[in-house]
């Protein structure tokens, strides 16, 4: 929880109000197709108009959200073979932003990772799918905070938002349980600084998650 002495500028509450609707749209609270306005999503964030026109800018350009004029707002709809095509991009560059982390972690960085390995954990013993998902967001936040090439962490950003969404839509509490063990296995080798491990633990983890297509 940020705590701020000064008013929180702009910029933070757009980032607060982008999350709390990207969440919603993961997790299905905000059903894909919906048709919705700039109103509804104000009042569910619980943001100004500002900060969520700026949201929905970044959801748009995401994919998560489609703007149709003198209609409304339309919230994509899940397409389950783009989970394949997400993958594959994935595949690619993931390993890399990993390798990239374990060499470039700083000391915080790298405790703030064992803390998301032990809120996913807890997840887990809960059987707490959004609360994984949301322990799962902080661990793709901290990789691309930590990841010196913003160039790729920028394109694996929205890759990974329709990634959970596509997860969740079908997850089981077993397919948490496998999802928590490899991304541990991931958090381990950063904080090892063993980039070929880092790398390596990642692709076992996307290969994990192409056996559920």
């Amino acid at each position: 929880m940020e705590i701020f002495d000064t008013p929180p500028s702009s910029n933070s509450l757009a980032r607060q109000a982008y999350r709390a609707l990207e969440q919603m749209i993961v997790t299905l609270r905000i059903a894909p197709g919906a048709l919705v306005t700039e109103k509804q999503l104000i009042d569910l964030s619980g943001h100004g108009r500002t900060p969520v026109r700026e949201a929905i800018q970044k959801l748009e350009w995401q994919g998560l959200i489609t703007v149709r004029p003198r209609i409304g707002l339309q919230i994509s709809e899940i397409v389950a073979s783009d989970h394949r095509e997400i993958l594959a991009v994935r595949r690619r560059l993931e390993p890399y932003a990993a390798s990239l982390v374990a060499s470039h972690a700083d000391e915080r960085q790298r405790e703030r990772l064992i803390d998301c390995a032990r809120e996913m954990g807890a997840a887990a013993a809960m059987a707490d799918m959004q609360a994984f998902l949301a322990a799962d967001k902080r661990f793709d936040d901290l990789v691309e905070e930590a990841c010196p090439n913003r160039f790729l962490t920028g394109s694996l950003a929205a890759l990974q938002t329709h990634s959970r969404r596509l997860w969740f839509a079908t997850a089981t509490i077993e397919a948490m349980d496998r999802s928590v063990s490899l991304h541990v296995s991931v958090i381990r080798a950063i904080q090892k600084r063993d980039t070929t491990e880092a790398a390596a633990a990642t692709e076992r983890l996307l290969d994990y998650l192409s056996e559920k297509l």
